[in-house]
């Protein structure tokens, strides 16, 4: 008998935790906000490469399109950089649990891959997220973005560093402009 009361609480406890993951796998208001941002995008960048020099600026496009359940947001950028063409591939998502936006981030000019997370303003237009990484040239970094819905053909984004020594510095800036 007691083997199968055994049995019986971990099959209740098994279900019980099934309950909890389904709970946390409903959509909410920062699903929609991510599902806003899919489409074809046109993209304008100033990227700054030396402090007190004018920024290098280049066009490129970014499509987007939701994943699994319109739970994910996939937002593949293709421009220019330094001359050569310029590959990235972001996927944002919103972590119930955490109620965290979280995002990974991989490109063409290197092999890491920058994990991000952070939060929204409370108007749910502007997300503000930090990474960690060892940057190859300036050592162990803080890398914050920072993406602004302006309207809903319009997202601004910049991308800022903290160095070793403890400077903040905007390294990037992009407008995208949805394609009608």
């Amino acid at each position: 008998m007691a083997v199968g009361k055994k049995k019986q609480e971990e099959k209740i406890d098994f279900q019980a935790m099934m309950e909890v993951y389904q709970k946390f796998a409903i959509l909410g208001l920062p699903h929609k906000t991510l599902e806003s941002m899919a489409g074809n995008w046109t993209t304008r960048t100033k990227s700054w490469m030396e402090p007190g020099k004018p920024p290098m600026e280049s066009t490129g496009t970014c499509k987007a399109k939701m994943l699994l359940g319109k739970r994910y947001l996939q937002q593949e950028y293709v421009g220019d950089m330094m001359g050569t063409t310029f590959k990235g591939v972001n996927i944002l998502g919103y972590d119930n649990y955490t109620k965290k936006y979280v995002s990974i981030w991989i490109d063409s000019m290197s092999t890491g891959i920058y994990f991000f997370e952070g939060k929204a303003s409370r108007d749910g237009k502007t997300i503000t997220q930090e990474s960690r990484y060892d940057d190859p040239v300036q050592g162990p970094a803080i890398w914050r973005s920072v993406s602004r819905i302006v309207d809903a053909d319009t997202i601004e984004y910049g991308m800022f560093m903290t160095g070793k020594a403890g400077k903040n510095e905007k390294m990037m800036e992009m407008t995208l402009t949805r394609k009608k």
